[in-house]
């Protein structure tokens, strides 16, 4: 059979059988699928590349910064400094397995998320029904559906008894689709093409054939898969930050290697010297040394293992996070395009309002009540057993089962039938001892041509028709209403009014559902629609909802004072989508709606133009959701795309993060996303934004911290080996303020394990009342460099000072003093650092940061106090004078800090300037 790509929809049932070679009656036969499978190959989608565990370990080391590092490590070894080179190469074989261990494991949870397919389904072959294997069907085979199949491919339907299919994960659409076998218009959008079915859906009630009409990447399924695939991934901003101070420290060393270079040729000949082979070597030595300490080694690690962190913690909130850069991304989110159904909806319907005798009821149990406009909410016990026999009617006209389970009731069957279930069992009506009480013996299916369902039951010598549908249909066919116990001729006055209230309940977003009950007068052969259905007594209409899920509409609230723009897109039709979306604040006054036809017949220019107005998106198509994200990309945003469906693919693929449902998302979903979400709450979002942002500035806190530790110590080591030492008649290696071993150590007692601490320090309490973070922002924002600007105020002077205070003591003697003073110095800096703007009274530091620094303390006594490692360190104990010092420097520095805290230097500096 040759591959031709016919519009399978447009054309009639008998059309597609003859084209595909398939018997509705006989399938196909055994020998005649083989060759098939052989021309089409298996039935499954193809994966992107899997990343190996040797990609992700060698992605660890695909960064500015560690290759800075590498050469530092390179250059400390060639200059004997092996000891140096050793520590530095450790910390980043640590960083690059740290960060691998968090990605390889975030993928192997990807993959067992992965294996929650359904593996099998019923085909006709050989004239017998048989399982198969999902990779085994093939174009031209007969599935067979029923309620709680997974449809494996795309099909043409050929038979349809009540056939209803859940399509979410393809569409969006959130109520089941009744399958016709009629063939439509060539043009009918897939959400409209109601005699086909998609793979990845699911049958809700009813039973049917359909003939598959594509397999594999050639399903809508596939495409979109192919889709996903084909778009290209950009850097995170955490990424590109990082390669920005990379960029920045790589220009900071060649610039201190060459006017250090610069300063000691010209001042060696000044000093008496002569510019020999040996003192060239030694300056360059000392240049480059100097350069090595401007590199915070521990950068990429503490990096590394803050985003851990975050991905931890993220775990415990219901989330997985693909890649630890993603953590941070999400805290410069700016919108957040997030699909309707069960992401900011429950994914599951409910009826929420009655409309009987005339009267507006709330139903009980439900997640929010209504109060129409114009119509009160009365109390059910006024109409107590008119809302139980609409109940009964309900109950006895659907198919839907309802089971008790851990976590209440589990829905078996159509959703909106479940709901009207549901609605039973809240006003005290047992469904299942209803059932068994009122035998069923006659049933006219529900068919989108009809729109309507009846059914026949028989109990205690009653003879009872019940019916439900759309309410223009049922009003006609009954001449009865049911008020306040009693039936009234149903006038056409009670007609308008019925209609009236089903236009108020679609005007608020409900699906309205008429229920109507008949008393049958005697048994006959056949049950006809003709016969049956006829006469009716109007019980009421049933409004039905998927409703906002409870903690959403905080969730957007503290989106707004965040200044996250929220935007809900969703295949439901408009109205729907608009009621959940003023329930949940995301529509406001002045907000635009745009449905997917009006989208279609934008140009980008004008979706570009229009998009920060449109709030709402209704019954789009999976391209319109790639250029939603496009067009909010265009205008310079950071874009999160939640979603669960297949449809949602693309888009979350094209966004900077992409938030998959863990739960009802499919598998292409979760593999195009940066985050999945275990629990598909919308609310856990806005915990990772609110996350990421705190993971952000933490890593902003301790990036300033290990700069300006190292910028404190390249200030302070040039202006005393330059400028103080050379004038007092010290040469050679005493010309050195600091020591290798020295200024390695301080680097790593400081930049260590306080600087880690540091990434466990609280959120800062308007964490989330500010705006994010602008898309080109650089990370050397005022608040770093001021922060810098104040320790290089505050910390040189009292160093040098220290320093020489104690130099005519002796060059250890000055040395000794001034790694003492470096240490404690930056460790009580490092408390500063808990805010960069603000008091440490308003923001506490973590209770690790207080342990890591007394740690600190405990350490360098020790170390100072034994022989063997005090000569290591190439100091003396401390006396007196000395420990004064220290405690004075540590002291003054930090009440400096805090103070200076009170003022924006910029702001001084330019009201000095007279600006």
């Amino acid at each position: 059979m040759a591959e031709k790509q016919y519009a399978w929809h447009s054309l009639e049932a008998s059309d597609c059988l003859r084209l595909l070679g398939a018997d509705p009656d006989h399938g196909l036969s055994g020998e005649e699928a083989r060759q098939r499978l052989q021309i089409f190959g298996p039935n499954k989608i193809e994966e992107g590349r899997r990343v190996s565990p040797l990609r992700i370990l060698l992605k660890q080391f695909r960064n500015l910064m560690i290759l800075i590092l590498i050469v530092a490590t390179a250059i400390a070894a060639l200059l004997g400094e092996v000891l140096d080179s050793i520590v530095i190469l450790v910390i980043i074989l640590l960083a690059a397995a740290l960060g691998f261990w968090q990605e390889f494991r975030s993928e192997r949870i990807i993959e067992a998320l992965r294996g929650m397919m359904t593996p099998t389904c019923n085909v006709l072959r050989d004239g017998v029904m048989v399982k198969v294997k999902a990779e085994e069907v093939v174009p031209g085979d007969i599935l067979l559906l029923e309620a709680g199949d997974r449809v494996v491919a795309d099909a043409r339907v050929i038979y349809s008894q009540g056939l209803q299919v859940y399509e979410a994960a393809l569409t969006g659409e959130s109520i089941p689709v009744a399958k016709t076998v009629s063939p439509t218009s060539e043009d009918t959008p897939v959400p409209d093409r109601v005699n086909m079915v998609y793979a990845g859906t699911t049958v809700t009630s009813g039973k049917g054939r359909a003939v598959v009409t594509a397999t594999g990447m050639r399903m809508e399924f596939g495409k979109i898969a192919k889709e996903v695939m084909e778009i290209r991934e950009e850097k995170t901003p955490l990424e590109m930050r990082m390669e920005e101070v990379a960029r920045n420290l790589g220009k900071i060393i060649l610039v201190i290697i060459a006017v250090i270079a610069l300063v000691e040729l010209v001042e060696v000949p000044l000093l008496g010297g002569e510019l020999t082979y040996t003192a060239l070597i030694t300056i360059f030595m000392f240049a480059v040394s100097l350069a090595v300490a401007a590199v915070p080694e521990a950068l990429p690690a503490i990096v590394t293992s803050t985003l851990s962190v975050g991905m931890w913690i993220l775990a415990r909130r219901n989330s997985v996070a693909r890649s630890m850069t993603a953590v941070e991304t999400l805290g410069s989110t700016e919108v957040i395009c997030s699909d309707k159904t069960g992401t900011i909806t429950k994914g599951e319907m409910v009826a929420r309002e009655v409309f009987l005798g005339g009267r507006f009821y709330s139903v009980p149990n439900t997640s929010s009540q209504s109060n129409p406009s114009g119509s009160s909410s009365q109390q059910l016990s006024e109409a107590e057993a008119d809302l139980k026999k609409l109940a009964l009617a309900a109950v006895l006209s659907s198919d839907a089962v309802i089971k008790k389970g851990a976590k209440g009731f589990e829905v078996y069957g159509d959703p909106t039938e479940g709901a009207l279930v549901l609605m039973a069992e809240a006003l005290g009506v047992d469904s299942a001892e209803v059932r068994a009480r009122f035998r069923r013996i006659g049933e006219i299916p529900f068919s989108s041509e009809r729109k309507r369902m009846t059914t026949i039951t028989s109990a205690e010598d009653a003879l009872m028709a019940y019916m439900k549908g759309a309410p223009e249909v049922v009003v006609g066919l009954c001449d009865k209403v049911l008020v306040n116990g009693s039936t009234e001729d149903l006038t056409e006055e009670w007609r308008e009014r019925l209609l009236r209230a089903n236009e108020e309940m679609a005007s608020r977003g409900l699906r309205v559902l008429a229920v109507a009950e008949r008393s049958m007068i005697e048994h006959v052969p056949e049950y006809s629609e003709e016969y049956v259905e006829q006469g009716f007594v109007m019980l009421g209409l049933v409004g039905i909802i998927d409703p906002p899920r409870p903690e959403v509409k905080e969730a957007v609230e503290r989106c707004r004072a965040a200044k996250v723009r929220p935007v809900m897109i969703t295949g439901d039709h408009r109205l729907t989508a608009l009621a959940v979306a003023k329930e949940v604040s995301i529509y406001r006054e002045g907000d635009i709606v745009v449905t997917g036809a009006e989208l279609s017949k934008m140009s980008d220019k004008e979706l570009e133009d229009k998009v920060e107005k449109i709030s709402v998106y209704a019954r789009v198509a999976p391209s319109d959701k790639l250029r939603i994200v496009e067009a909010w990309k265009k205008r310079g945003k950071t874009v999160a795309m939640t979603g669960d469906g297949v449809n949602d693919a693309p888009a979350l693929k094209r966004a900077d993060i992409g938030v998959a449902m863990g739960v009802t998302g499919t598998e292409v979903a979760k593999e195009a996303s940066d985050l999945v979400l275990l629990d598909d709450n919308f609310s856990t979002i806005v915990k990772a934004v609110e996350l990421g942002r705190w993971i952000y500035d933490n890593i902003k806190k301790y990036l300033a911290y290990l700069l300006e530790a190292n910028f404190v110590e390249i200030a302070v080591i040039a202006i005393s080996a330059l400028i103080i030492l050379p004038f007092s008649g010290l040469k050679g290696e005493e010309l050195l303020p600091l020591l290798p071993v020295q200024i390695l150590y301080i680097n790593l007692a400081t930049d260590g394990l306080p600087a880690i601490a540091l990434g466990f320090t609280p959120p800062e309490p308007d964490l989330m009342r500010r705006p994010p973070r602008p898309r080109g922002e650089t990370v050397f924002t005022r608040d770093v460099k001021e922060y810098i600007l104040r320790a290089l105020l505050v910390e040189p002077p009292l160093l040098l000072l220290g320093f020489m205070d104690a130099l005519p003591l002796g060059i250890e003697a000055a040395r000794s003093r001034m790694f003492l003073m470096f240490v404690f110095i930056e460790l009580a800096i490092a408390l500063n650092t808990v805010s960069l703007s603000q008091s440490i009274f308003k923001v506490r530091p973590h209770k690790l940061l207080i342990i890591t620094i007394l740690w600190e303390i405990a350490m360098i006594t020790v170390l100072t106090i034994i022989p063997v490692t005090r000569e290591a360190l190439h100091i003396l104990v401390p006396g007196p004078r000395d420990i004064a010092w220290i405690a004075a420097g540590a002291t003054t520095t930090f009440v400096s800090i805090e103070l200076l805290k009170r003022f924006e230097i910029s702001r001084l500096y330019r009201a000095m300037r007279g600006e």
